[in-house]
């Protein structure tokens, strides 16, 4: 699996756009979302520190984890997220689109944050994706 995962994000140049990412949250809080075996992997290979991580978040995560530690992180239920003020909230999934619109349309609608991808997919490649499934 985790080969499966570099191969990836050696495909997308993960570690070129994890840099303009660190650029473009500079002086900026962020939450991340999502703790499966893809952000494990990329919070073991890489260096997330510039990122500004006020909390981690996922949909298993409930009210009695609120402030526990999850790699080394502060771990944050998705319904509490907005209390937490972050400026992003950075999903660290494979498949991030779906996630992304609920998170514009249902729970960050009425708020400044502003939600993106931490491994983005080239659009010609999600074209792809979407074509072919």
């Amino acid at each position: 699996m985790s080969e499966d995962f570099k191969t990836h994000l050696e495909n997308i140049k993960f570690e070129k756009n994890l840099d303009k990412l660190k650029k473009k949250l500079k002086n900026k809080t962020s939450i991340i979302y999502g703790t499966g075996s893809f952000f494990k992997y990329i919070n073991e290979n890489y260096d997330l520190s510039e990122l500004n991580i006020i909390g981690i978040s996922d949909m298993k995560f409930d009210d009695n984890d609120e402030g526990k530690d999850f790699l080394g992180y502060k771990m944050v239920p998705k319904n509490k997220i907005i209390s937490y003020k972050p400026d992003y909230v950075i999903v660290a999934t494979l498949k991030y689109i779906s996630i992304i619109e609920d998170f514009e349309l249902n729970i960050l609608n009425k708020t400044k944050i502003k939600v993106l991808p931490l491994a983005k997919i080239p659009l010609l490649q999600l074209i792809k994706d979407i074509w072919m499934n």
